[in-house]
């Protein structure tokens, strides 16, 4: 299916254009602000939450544990994509946006104020664990409203660079990175004494304030085109039951995504702890992980306006190679204790190999499903990815950690594992590059060429 030329007529209106620059950045800030709160948890539980929240247990079991609080988020996420999916397919992209910005805000500024145990005891671990919950849920509806709400606008105006006007969204991970990182090392520098008590909860006290910023924003953007047309004609069925009818596709997504979330997690909350306990210092590890999301703002749009000239398969595989190719050598860096070293590290793996396999995912995801069930579809694929590549995945690397004695070759197998997921189902997957929005796509081929043309 070819789009139709983007230098149509019809699809030069001037308030088109604007709307559909407006659409991208509220959803690029607005992700940005929700992914800095979904990241402030993890980067506070690598720094002092085992302590805070599990005293008296082993160090390493403390990590361990409240890495398993950080994994309850991710096990939520995919929830989220089928609760705001349903809503999103059925009520609307705008409205799921603005209730899951609320949802994450206010569980964030929540842990913030939270006690710890030393306070209530046994009800604060219980308490995280149900605010990390809510966290989880609103940010697997999130990334799909954010990222439908312009890819479905592009497709009026600028059908043939989706793939650059989604990255619109995912620079908010990135920028949500910096954001977070870059609060946490401001407050990381005090006194250990003064973090540990008060200090760490500034971060998720400034989410009230993001929150108001982030619904001013999106109060003002006009709802898809492509869902007011099909909202008159909704599918008989709920959109779960009509995705899940055919697995296929969200089976494919989830695959095309598990080695961007598992480099992601492994580079940035994990490696946060793992650095730490290798004799680096928290403003060092932060300083890595901020400069690796700068690098990240620049390769992801020009990522992803190369998927839009040579197709979204070779870019994410050439990702994937390139993380598979540098899991070794990234941790072998970390465990020179060179400061340099270290963020070089982040830099090749994440700011790099993570963001090539990261940057075509919304345009990529979005194309695999037709309107009546693309928030459902592409929230399902994305979050599941979430859940089996950075959900688990700190909790599983300190636990190998841990048995094996701090070696880091169980990490760096679990970085080749997510990549090499990614680098064969992707190859499995047709070109979507060509789809168009307003139809139905056709099931993927099972045998696609390697150049990624489709057949």
């Amino acid at each position: 299916m070819q789009p139709s030329p983007s230098s149509s007529p019809a699809r030069q209106n001037p308030e088109d254009q604007r709307q559909l620059r407006r659409v991208a950045l509220s959803s690029m800030l607005g992700t940005a602000i929700e992914f800095y709160d979904f990241l402030v948890y993890g980067t506070v539980a690598a720094l002092v939450f085992g302590s805070l929240f599990f005293p008296g247990a082993d160090p390493a079991v403390g990590t361990i544990a409240a890495f398993g609080t950080f994994a309850a988020g991710y096990v939520a996420r995919p929830l989220g994509g089928i609760l705001f999916g349903h809503f999103g397919d059925r009520i609307g992209r705008k409205s799921m946006m603005l209730l899951t910005m609320t949802l994450m805000g206010v569980a964030s500024f929540l842990i913030g104020v939270l006690p710890t145990y030393d306070a209530i005891g046994v009800w604060a671990p219980i308490l995280l664990v149900s605010l990390r919950v809510v966290q989880g849920l609103a940010i697997g509806g999130e990334w799909g409203g954010a990222t439908l709400m312009v890819v479905e606008h592009a497709e009026r105006t600028q059908s043939s660079r989706r793939g650059l006007w989604s990255s619109a969204t995912q620079l908010g991970a990135p920028l949500g990175s910096v954001l977070s990182a870059g609060v946490v090392t401001l407050v990381a520098a005090l006194p250990d004494d003064d973090f540990r008590s008060w200090g760490w909860r500034v971060p998720f006290l400034l989410s009230i304030a993001l929150l108001a910023v982030g619904l001013f924003v999106r109060l003002k953007v006009a709802e898809s085109p492509l869902f007011a047309r099909t909202k008159r004609e909704p599918a008989a069925r709920p959109p779960v039951v009509e995705v899940l009818r055919r697995p296929a596709p969200v089976l494919r997504a989830a695959g095309i995504g598990i080695g961007a979330f598992t480099a992601q997690s492994l580079l940035t909350s994990f490696m946060i702890s793992y650095a730490v306990g290798q004799g680096y210092s928290r403003p060092q590890v932060l300083t890595g992980v901020v400069l690796a999301s700068c690098t990240a703002l620049l390769v992801l749009p020009a990522a992803s306006a190369l998927s839009d000239r040579i197709g979204r398969r070779p870019v994410v595989l050439a990702g994937a190679v390139a993380s598979a190719a540098l899991a070794f050598p990234v941790l072998a860096l970390v465990n020179s204790g060179s400061p340099g070293l270290l963020i070089l590290a982040l830099v090749l793996g994440h700011g790099i190999a993570q963001s090539l396999m990261y940057a075509p995912l919304g345009a990529l995801l979005s194309e695999m499903f037709g309107t009546r069930v693309r928030y459902t579809g592409a929230s399902l694929g994305y979050q599941g990815a979430t859940l089996i590549g950075a959900g688990f995945s700190p909790l599983i690397a300190s636990s190998l950690l841990a048995s094996s004695g701090g070696d880091s070759t169980p990490v760096s197998l679990l970085l080749c594992g997510g990549a090499a997921i990614t680098a064969l189902t992707v190859w499995r997957t047709r070109e979507t590059r060509t789809n168009t929005l307003d139809e139905t796509p056709a099931p993927a081929a099972p045998a696609p060429s390697p150049e990624g043309t489709p057949r």
